[in-house]
């Protein structure tokens, strides 16, 4: 959850592997993350009567924004916010992790400015547009 109250966030990817990368692990836990809900799923999980309801449905991996997104019932706004994918980064174990860090430091900019918008006064159309420049 956001520190806003605003945001319930869930993660999730189009070929998700068997496991948790273990340094995005490692960093979910350092930032307080419930180790129980940590686990590899697919995006399609998201698509079922019974998932959450999404509002938002925000893509990060460069890789994913030429896929093809399953149907999200309720037709949330969507967007997409390219970084590279920090699981592909080759080198130390450190640049490993700096990688990782990186992307959740840039996120947490992105969401923190979203969280500032008074969203219930949008429709999703302009809603989108706000994602984009964000």
């Amino acid at each position: 959850m956001h520190p806003s109250g605003k945001f319930v966030g869930y993660s999730a990817g189009s070929t998700p592997g068997t496991s948790v990368n273990p340094f995005a692990r490692e960093l979910a836990l350092e930032i307080g993350y419930d180790q129980s809900k940590l686990r590899s799923k697919s995006w399609d999980e998201y698509g079922l009567p019974d998932a959450p309801k999404m509002d938002i449905i925000i893509t990060v991996c460069d890789n994913a924004a030429g896929e093809v997104c399953p149907y999200w019932p309720g037709k949330p706004a969507t967007a997409h916010w390219g970084f590279p994918d920090p699981s592909q980064v080759q080198g130390s174990d450190e640049e490993k992790r700096k990688a990782f860090r990186e992307v959740m430091m840039n996120l947490k900019k992105r969401i923190d400015q979203l969280a500032e918008i008074p969203l219930d006064n949008f429709d999703p159309i302009t809603l989108k547009a706000m994602l984009v420049k964000i």
